[in-house]
């Protein structure tokens, strides 16, 4: 019995000289501004920058392999404040917003209804689409699940609905979407079509009382030509935009709005 406690009690310390050892031998410096960086970022871990998270960013960022931009949740102090620790200037980063381009929700007809998994990309991959438009939003929230600042909710409409003062911009529901109908656009940049569909107007009506029908009447009436049709949907370009808001009061629609406007409900 003592026999086999000295030879337990040899190998722990053999083992433990052979671990000090090569924790010695093998030993990396941490690189001191990592933690400095570190505790100046969010900690969302969110994974929009395309790392892991927050830890693994900033060792790129160290690395140069990022660039501070890629980060949407840090905070302009912050920002500087880890600019300055980098020694690279700091540029002002255009503020952009995520907007859902659909206004459909339960005013487009439904070709079934689906409850088994409650996922619009699980619809997606199954069927394509739950709706007899096959540019709407199928409305399970996929984006609000994603979004690392709650700045999302499902409206009464059965469409998400995003608090523009909330949204960093960091585009994860961009990606959650399988209908690519979540884009980002400057904040500044207020007006948009909340539709995405490129059917021809007579089928649009008969399926969807929010749709865009192509009809023209918002680009005769923008003045700085800012607006045209693109395969039956009205597109706006943001260089030349102004946000008057004379498409806004001209669409028949009602689906061109400005993003502080309450999102219609239910018609």
């Amino acid at each position: 019995m003592l026999m086999a406690i000295t030879v337990l009690a040899g190998l722990g310390i053999l083992f433990g000289v052979f671990l000090t050892y090569f924790h010695i031998k093998f030993h990396v410096e941490e690189n001191p501004l990592i933690p400095k960086i570190y505790e100046l970022m969010p900690k969302a871990n969110c994974g929009a920058c395309g790392f892991a998270g927050c830890s693994g960013f900033v060792e790129a960022l160290i690395e140069g392999k990022t660039s501070i931009e890629k980060c949407a949740l840090l905070s302009p102090e912050n920002r500087e404040k880890i600019c300055k620790i980098l020694g690279i200037e700091s540029e002002e980063k255009e503020r952009k917003v995520a907007r859902v381009l659909c206004a459909g929700g339960v005013n487009a007809k439904k070709r079934f209804s689906f409850d088994t998994i409650k996922s619009c990309s699980a619809v997606n991959a199954l069927f394509e689409t739950n709706l007899e438009c096959s540019f709407g939003c199928i409305g399970y929230g996929d984006c609000v699940k994603v979004c690392p600042v709650n700045a999302i909710k499902m409206g009464e409409n059965g469409v998400p609905q995003i608090d523009e003062e909330i949204c960093v911009g960091c585009g994860k529901c961009v990606n959650a979407c399988p209908q690519n109908l979540i884009k980002l656009f400057p904040y500044d940049k207020k007006v948009y079509v909340s539709c995405s569909s490129h059917d021809k107007g007579a089928v649009v009506v008969k399926i969807c009382k929010t749709g865009c029908i192509g009809c023209g009447k918002c680009v005769k009436v923008c003045p700085t030509g800012a607006i045209k049709l693109e395969n039956n949907l009205a597109v706006i370009d943001y260089e030349k935009c102004e946000n008057c808001g004379k498409c806004v009061e001209e669409c028949p629609r009602k689906i061109i709005f400005k993003s502080s406007q309450k999102i219609p409900q239910p018609v």
